[in-house]
């Protein structure tokens, strides 16, 4: 197997807590990966370590054998995530937000011109069809929209960018219980979708936990620490009860 994601002996404090401790993780190419546990375990802190956001305290985030600090910014691109947060820019139409998912990949040029007009539209187009929002979506505005709307925007500027990775934060929240089985399928199936290349590996935090049999592996966390990393054919209902 290719390993992709490394983090070795991570441990992250806050003024309060320990928010993850002792945290050893190899991800390999194509590996799809539910990260479950109760609220306040540690999945949002081990995603923002695991994308290079949040420094630990201790450890190492490795990025295909290079530590993540010391990669280019086109590589830093190929890793994907979708906030609880969204990250959207409420001021702007959802093709320049979109489009911000390429922006890795791009010159200043590139960027003043989607700030200045909707460029790349079929590809913005493409990419609310995967998320089943219709293509006129493109000239809306994103504070305009439901928050279900807007978390599809968010997973289509994630498809724009073509990561390797994708690492999810809860990332089915406020959509209806069909969508969210429609997207996740998208990602599990790993199915390109018209012009858009899904990527092949991903790292979910969940709360819906029926949705973890559609994942090959499963990661739980206990007051910050893995207590459970095995193949989902391996995870009994005893373990999830005492997990949660």
């Amino acid at each position: 197997m290719t390993k992709l994601l490394e983090l070795k002996n991570i441990s992250h404090r806050s003024k309060e807590s320990i928010r993850v401790k002792d945290i050893n993780l190899t991800i390999n190419q194509g590996e799809k990966i539910a990260l479950i546990g109760k609220s306040g375990s540690g999945k949002s802190t081990l995603i923002s370590i695991a994308n290079g956001s949040l420094i630990p305290n201790e450890g190492d985030v490795i990025w295909k054998g290079f530590h993540i600090n010391n990669i280019s910014n086109i590589e830093y691109s190929k890793i994907g995530t979708i906030w609880q947060d969204l990250s959207l820019i409420e001021e702007l139409n959802v093709a320049q937000n979109i489009n911000c998912g390429a922006l890795g990949k791009h010159n200043f040029i590139w960027a003043l011109k989607n700030l200045l007009g909707v460029i790349d539209t079929g590809l913005c187009q493409d990419c609310l069809a995967a998320v089943s929002l219709p293509k006129k979506t493109i000239y809306s505005y994103v504070n305009k929209l439901s928050g279900g709307q807007k978390k599809r925007i968010a997973i289509a500027r994630l498809l724009r960018q073509e990561p390797e990775i994708l690492l999810g934060d809860e990332p089915f929240s406020n959509l209806d219980p069909l969508l969210s089985k429609n997207i996740l399928n998208l990602f599990i199936n790993q199915k390109n979708y018209l012009r858009i290349k899904i990527p092949e590996t991903i790292l979910i935090s969940l709360h819906q936990i029926h949705l973890i049999n559609n994942f090959n592996r499963v990661i739980g966390l206990k007051d910050g620490e893995i207590v459970i990393d095995r193949q989902i054919h391996n995870i009994n209902q005893s373990e999830l009860d005492w997990l949660f």
